[in-house]
């Protein structure tokens, strides 16, 4: 999955919490939040209200499809999603969530459907 495959499909699932999410999916996600941060740290340099202004609309904007691309990729290692909320822990808790994000995918189907590696695989 690329770049912009993953940005959008994110984006095209910006509440969907069912279903599962690949690994590229989710930090081709997150390597998009992180350059649009940056993005938004140069206009608070340059203009205190602008980066204001972009801050809130980054933030409010990416919540939803965050928490849904996270719970999607916690489904792709046969975790509930409600593992999120391990990262509330002091000190390991985000270690751990860390690690569970980095895991493979669960081989073929599980309880939160089938795998998205071999939906996109190519067939012979």
């Amino acid at each position: 999955m690329s770049f912009t495959e993953a940005v959008s499909t994110v984006l095209n699932k910006y509440a969907d919490f069912s279903g599962r999410a690949r690994r590229s999916e989710y930090w081709y996600w997150v390597l998009a939040l992180a350059l649009g941060w940056i993005v938004v740290e140069i206009f608070w340099a340059i203009s205190r209200p602008l980066g204001w202004i972009l801050y809130l609309v980054l933030l409010i904007g990416t919540i939803v499809p965050d928490l849904a691309v996270g719970v999607r990729r916690l489904h792709d290692t046969s975790r509930s999603g409600w593992w999120l909320l391990i990262a509330l822990v002091p000190f390991v808790g985000g270690i751990i969530l860390l690690v569970f994000m980095c895991l493979d995918s669960t081989p073929g189907p599980n309880d939160y459907g089938p795998s998205p590696k071999e939906l996109s695989a190519p067939t012979m």
